[in-house]
Parts: structure tokens; C-alpha cells; sequence
């Protein structure tokens, strides 16, 4: 009997993430990485990207079966508390929620189609980073804005849920007196956010109505006084266009420091501007951490992870000294905060929900 494997898509702005997975008939929900792969993504190479996705999956597993391809949504709104199959309803409601996260939703969309074209029969599935940050209360996810808007979607939405679900799932099986209590978890690469979890579910999140909020990034602002935005719209020759394209592509580290949007490069360099930037950088998500440790009602572990998490020892190191008051440390013995650095891991978490579903379909009686 054939092997059967899965192919998972995880766009970034910039770069698609593949993984090819291994689906054991003993345990079918707990898929095997076989595989991994990163690409660049301009926007016009997308089929080229499906076709040689699709041709990797044979190279690298030749003979197998390939069952299904999953791939990450970053927008799911209110409709998706969870990872869907791909029909034409889903592709149009993941194409109605573009305009609210135009950065990225729009990449998945040209994805799905792609390998729909190269793959007419394959079965596909989305897994929503919103759909984690579900199990927030009303009052944590609305605005001080007229209550009609919350009801036409106007409210936190919370992003990277798909990273924060893994790291949940690893702390309830490697650290499980820490995943019982109160925990903030700091994604942080060139997107970045932070999540407040209580006993494994999403409490608070920094990220709200669009992947624009909360901490600076590479090249997105983060938090920023809606006043700012008024103003800059008045300005003779500014457009709604111009502003989006500042907040999207001209902010964050890159803006702060006028040199570079890789925490990198501007920790290896000596201009005060590149120390400005990570200052500020580091002060703003340690404000964060004090925030969601708020809502929780206390804090028991600060968890880092992705690219800067993992590998910036220097940044980890200047956010628990700012939350040094807090009972967090550096060090994990010195502090009454446990501190961890966890690899996260978003492919695994598509490929297990991909997994979910087409064994829901298959015990209905319908193919993947």
C-alpha cells in the first residue's frame, strides 16, 4: 500500500514555507515531517511556485499518494473558529475578508488556485491563524467604538494563532504544570505579537483588527495613535495608498532605525539609530507582556519564540529586564517568572489540521 502524504503552504509576505508530510494509518492525526523547503513568492510566480511544490512532493516521497495540500490563512474573520476544506463557498469567504489583512491574504488566495489548477482533484484545506484567538471574551476583542461596528467585524482578531497553538500544544506536553497557568507567549520574527494564554487557550492578544497592531516589526508599525493617521491623510499629496504602503513596507524596525528591518543587521551595527530601534523595540513588547499579564491576572511563564525569539538572546534579555518587577529573569532559575525559548513550528499544526479533516471525510464515506 502506498504511502500517503500531505503538502502544507505557509505564505509569508515575502517567502512560502512548504512541508511535505507523511500520514501514518496507525495514528492519521499526528502527520511526520519528511521534508521542508522555503521559496520566494512574488506575486506573478505562484503557479510556477504550485507546479514545483507539486514536483518536490514526488521527488522527495516517490511513489506515494498525495492526498491533500493544506495551507495557512492568516484571516478567517468571525465565520472559521477552526481549519475548513476548500470549496467554492470557503474560497469565497477567504476572498471577502482580503481587504483585512492585504499583506497576506491575498498570497494565500493565488496559492489555493494555483495548485487548484495544477491539481484539479487534490483536496485542500485552510488553517486560520485567527481561529486560536476565538475563545476570547467580548470584552477583550471590542473597540471603545459604536457597538454596530463590532457587529459588522470591527474588533481584535488576533493573528500567528497557528504558531500559538503549537507552542500550547508543546508546553501541555513538555512543561504541563506551566501550560495549566498563565503564560504570554512572544512570537517574534518579522511579523511579531504576543498571546496571552490561560491553561493552553488564548485570553489577550496584541494584534487586533489587522496584522498592522501591537509591537513594531521588521517594516509594520505596530500600535500607532489613530490621530497619527488623520493627520498624515490631510497632508497635500498623501493618499490612502502612500499611508498603507508607509505602515506596511516603511515601518517598524526599518522606519525607527532608516537602516534595516532585520533585527540582524541592526544588532551588528554600531549607529545609534540601529540601538534606538531595538530599544524601542524591546520596551514595546516588554509594555505587552505587562499588559496581557493583566488580563490574565498574573504571569507564570514568557515564552519566546520564532526567528528573533529563538535566536536574539540579546532581545530576550532586554525584555525581561524591563519586566524585571514582574519576577522575570534572564536566567531561569534567577526569576519567579519561568522563562522558555521554544522553537515553534506552523507547518505541523496545517498538516495536523489538514489531517483532521480529510479523516472526518473519510469516515463519512468521501474521498479526500
Amino acid at each position: 500500500m502506498p504511502l500517503d502524504v500531505l503538502l502544507t503552504f505557509n505564505p509569508g509576505s515575502s517567502t512560502v514555507k512548504l512541508g511535505l508530510f507523511a500520514i501514518d494509518a496507525v495514528t492519521p492525526l499526528a502527520p511526520r515531517a519528511l521534508a521542508r523547503r522555503t521559496v520566494d513568492a512574488a506575486p506573478d510566480a505562484v503557479h510556477r511556485i504550485a507546479e514545483d511544490a507539486l514536483q518536490w512532493a514526488r521527488d522527495e516521497a516517490p511513489g506515494a499518494r498525495l492526498v491533500a495540500a493544506g495551507h495557512r490563512v492568516v484571516h478567517g474573520g468571525d465565520r472559521f473558529t477552526g481549519a475548513a476544506a476548500i470549496d467554492d463557498d470557503t474560497l469565497a469567504a477567504i476572498e471577502a475578508l482580503a481587504p483585512l489583512a492585504p499583506l497576506h491574504q491575498p498570497q494565500s488566495l493565488r496559492l489555493i488556485r494555483a495548485v487548484q489548477k495544477a491539481a484539479p482533484a487534490l483536496a485542500q484545506t485552510a488553517s486560520f491563524d485567527t481561529a486560536f484567538h476565538s475563545s476570547q471574551c467580548a470584552a477583550a476583542r471590542r473597540y471603545a467604538l459604536p457597538r454596530a461596528l463590532f457587529d459588522q467585524g470591527i474588533k481584535h482578531y488576533g493573528f500567528h494563532g497557528l504558531s500559538y497553538k503549537f507552542i500550547a500544544s508543546q508546553l501541555r506536553r513538555l512543561h504541563p504544570a506551566i501550560a495549566a497557568g498563565r503564560v504570554v507567549v512572544a512570537h517574534l520574527g518579522s511579523g511579531a505579537s504576543l498571546c496571552g494564554l490561560l491553561a493552553g487557550a488564548s485570553r489577550d492578544t496584541s494584534m487586533g483588527f489587522s496584522t498592522l497592531d501591537g509591537v513594531p516589526m521588521a517594516t509594520r508599525c505596530g500600535a500607532l495613535d489613530p490621530g497619527v493617521l488623520l493627520y498624515l491623510l490631510r497632508q497635500p499629496g498623501q493618499s490612502i495608498e502612500s499611508v498603507e504602503d508607509m505602515l506596511y513596507h516603511q515601518a517598524g524596525l526599518l522606519g525607527l532605525s532608516g537602516i534595516s528591518g532585520d533585527a540582524r543587521a541592526l544588532a551588528a551595527s554600531d549607529a545609534p539609530e540601529a540601538r534606538e530601534a531595538l530599544a524601542h523595540f524591546t520596551l514595546r513588547i516588554a509594555r505587552e507582556v505587562a499588559a496581557i499579564a493583566t488580563t490574565l491576572g498574573g504571569l507564570d511563564a514568557l515564552v519566546f519564540t520564532a526567528g528573533i525569539g529563538e535566536n536574539r538572546s540579546t532581545v530576550r534579555e532586554a525584555v525581561c529586564r524591563h519586566l524585571a518587577w514582574l519576577g522575570v529573569a534572564p536566567e531561569p532559575a534567577a526569576g519567579k517568572v519561568a522563562v522558555l525559548v521554544m522553537h515553534t513550528d506552523e507547518e505541523q499544526v496545517i498538516a495536523e489540521e489538514a489531517c483532521a479533516l480529510i479523516s472526518h471525510s473519510t469516515s463519512n464515506g468521501s474521498s479526500p
